[in-house]
């Protein structure tokens, strides 16, 4: 068992935070970087040919889970995505660990073992790490990719009319957080460790049979943030409140106000770019949550909508239809 207080992707620091110090940055331009962290991407993509490019992220945090075995699944689930996200391969990953000197090193074994499993399962081969001592226990992975530079899928291509597809539901914050507290039934806890130790791959697998515009993982900066990233200060995004995904328990988790600080800062980062025309604060706080392993937000033309959808419950995968995208508004995003 391990000790968790703020774990996962709640323990990133806020988007607007980090806008700030990055944007001061004066960085070595290359010609070959198609993509880096001045474009708010999931990854980094570095041309190496005409034809392919390495796809490259890096991701780590503190555990959300007291199971080691568990949260080392969990982590490389939530490292893996950011290279599904780009529409790209994952082939190769290197473990990153913080570990206290004087802890258990079965704990540090099970949370390796755990990572090491989901990797074997998306057929990437664990290539080696770094570990330093630390007064807590932090893991992760650094996952390199490739894929062909004319498929690359950048996380702001949306086009007016297209469809917004959601893989995985929401409200994995608030669940954690209700975990923390001891108020968490044990099926909703089920469900959601289920749902962040799935793979991405799954659902890429299918979005590349089919000409999306935009894709991007869910996870800290919640829903919201990420989709205002996609929006890219030039369309707007009308969301269903009917159709928002989450775990059936989260409604009863913000009115214990089990509210996580990440979700406020989330809050802040869209001040003045949403607006709720349904009064729902549950809703507003599902949608603002972070979340660890989240699922893929892909924006589709409409034509393609019902082919993929189906082949999703062909499949027996998760996948909701959340909103549109249209010409760009007053506002980034409306929630209907």
């Amino acid at each position: 068992m391990i000790y968790c207080k703020s774990g996962g992707c709640s323990a990133k620091l806020g988007a607007k935070k980090l806008s700030h110090i990055l944007s001061k940055i004066d960085i070595y331009r290359d010609e070959n970087l198609l993509s880096g962290f001045d474009h708010n991407e999931d990854a980094a993509v570095y041309k190496i040919d005409d034809e392919k490019a390495l796809v490259s992220t890096l991701d780590f945090f503190p555990p959300m889970v007291t199971d080691p075995y568990v949260f080392g699944q969990i982590a490389a689930c939530n490292a893996l995505s950011d290279i599904y996200a780009m529409n790209a391969t994952p082939v190769t990953a290197l473990n990153i660990v913080c570990f206290p000197e004087n802890e258990d090193l079965n704990i540090l074994g099970k949370i390796i073992e755990g990572g090491n499993d989901k990797l074997k399962e998306a057929h990437v081969a664990l290539a080696g790490g770094h570990s330093i001592r630390d007064d807590s226990i932090k893991y992760g992975l650094s996952v390199t990719g490739i894929v062909n530079v004319d498929q690359v899928k950048n996380n702001n291509g949306v086009q007016e009319n297209d469809v917004l597809l959601l893989t995985k539901k929401l409200g994995a914050g608030l669940t954690l957080n209700a975990l923390r507290l001891d108020d968490c039934r044990k099926e909703m806890q089920e469900e959601v460790i289920k749902s962040m130790t799935t793979l991405n791959k799954y659902a890429a697998d299918i979005f590349k049979k089919y000409d999306i515009h935009a894709m991007t993982d869910v996870t800290g900066f919640g829903l919201l943030v990420h989709l205002n990233e996609m929006l890219d200060g030039k369309y707007s995004a009308i969301l269903d409140s009917s159709s928002i995904p989450y775990f059936e328990d989260c409604l009863e988790y913000v009115d214990q106000f089990y509210l996580t600080g990440a979700a406020q800062n989330n809050r802040n980062r869209m001040e003045g770019k949403v607006e709720f025309e349904v009064k729902n604060f549950a809703l507003e706080e599902i949608l603002f949550d972070p979340q660890t392993s989240g699922g893929l937000l892909v924006s589709v033309p409409e034509n393609q909508v019902e082919k993929i959808v189906n082949e999703f419950k062909e499949k027996n995968y998760p996948i909701y239809k959340i909103g549109k995208i249209s010409e760009l508004k007053e506002k980034s995003v409306y929630v209907r």
